[in-house]
């Protein structure tokens, strides 16, 4: 990870830092604010690699966050407090995520230089993309390779509202928490799947996290983010046909999302509630991957992997599969992670892709480059 002057933060990240899986560290927790539930990890690097000690999840206060920002971070705070206190969690040290709207994206080839030349061309690429001073955004970037054919590299940068950042920041500090790194939920994707899968040769992956306000998207080739994006639809809008078209409560829909049979209701009936909403949110997705093709006219999507609360909804994965023309999967964040005996391993896998976003950030260090 560079550093530009004291504009730049740790931002975010496209690698996963030093794994050494003999070194043993204090714990860190990880901490997915989501508009609808907080989502929490503790792990630590040791032996096996990351493992997982703990997790949890708490409903987030009602209209707490407002346009990507945690408008009520006191409110907030205390709700994560009493699931750490709740869960038992003692780590300190926090990591987590702003949302991939809040947060301009630009990949950039810049020459082959040295990294204080790359920093001072960043700071010139910076003003011309961001519609905001550079003293009100916290501003980094990733060197992620090198180009084909000449000396350029390739250059992602990342900039936020330094108010947006702060409000996540300071919800963590009203939690007892220290935050020592803030990344994106874009990026905390990628590394998910960087430990837990491995990208065929040349092959071209989309992540897909179906959150309750919005979905965001991010396309790798070979394990490299190449293309960001998000459609403004997501879990809540199928909740919410559900609510509407049976008359249940939204605690009985959100079980039907999870596959679970829905008391009076035939299958039919649950059917004619759910699908219409399920294409809608296919078709969001389906026209924002339309970007990616127009834009990598020789690429085609190889395989899709789902993940978010709204990942388990009855015919979501197949419907996608036939939309987009190539196979889905709902991705399981802790395929190759070590769970800890005092976890209720069967617990945390029948909810596992509610914590994707969560996983990722788990791997996230203050000393990764």
């Amino acid at each position: 990870m560079a550093a530009v002057t004291d504009q730049v933060k740790r931002l975010f990240t496209l690698s996963l830092g030093d794994l050494n899986p003999f070194r043993r560290e204090e714990n860190y927790v990880s901490v997915d604010i989501g508009s609808s539930s907080i989502k929490v990890i503790e792990a630590r690097t040791g032996v096996h690699g990351i493992e997982v000690l703990n997790f949890g999840s708490v409903p987030t206060p009602t209209s707490a966050i407002h346009s990507n920002m945690v408008t009520e971070p006191d409110m907030v705070g205390e709700a994560l407090r009493g699931l750490l206190e709740h869960k038992g969690i003692r780590a300190r040290k926090a990591i987590t995520a702003v949302p991939g709207p809040a947060v301009m994206i630009k990949r950039v080839s810049l020459p082959n230089q040295s990294p204080q030349e790359t920093e001072q061309a960043v700071l010139l690429e910076a003003r011309n993309f961001i519609p905001e001073e550079l003293d009100n955004v916290n501003l980094d970037f990733q060197v992620t390779s090198t180009a084909m054919g000449n000396d350029d590299v390739e250059v992602l940068m990342a900039a936020a509202k330094k108010d947006i950042v702060s409000s996540y920041a300071d919800t963590l500090r009203v939690a007892g928490l220290t935050p020592v790194v803030i990344d994106v939920d874009y990026f905390a994707l990628d590394n998910m799947y960087e430990l837990n899968y491995d990208p065929l040769e040349n092959q071209v992956a989309a992540l897909v996290n179906i959150g309750s306000r919005y979905s965001s998207i991010n396309i790798l080739k070979e394990g490299r983010s190449t293309f960001t994006g998000d459609v403004p639809v997501g879990g809540r809008d199928i909740t919410e046909a559900l609510v509407r078209d049976l008359g249940i409560p939204a605690d009985e829909a959100e079980r039907i999302k999870l596959g679970v049979a829905a008391g009076d209701f035939d299958e039919e009936q649950i059917s004619m509630a759910l699908l219409p909403a399920v294409d809608a949110l296919i078709e969001e997705v389906h026209y924002a991957l339309s970007f990616f093709w127009t834009a990598a006219t020789d690429e085609r999507i190889d395989v899709l992997y789902l993940s978010g609360g709204g990942a388990m909804t009855p015919e979501l994965a197949n419907r996608l599969a036939e939309r987009a023309e190539a196979p889905v999967e709902v991705t399981d964040p802790f395929g190759r992670i070590f769970i800890d005996e005092e976890v209720d391993a069967a617990a945390l896998r029948r909810r596992a892709s509610e914590f994707a976003i969560a996983m990722g950030l788990a791997v996230r260090r203050p000393v990764d480059k």
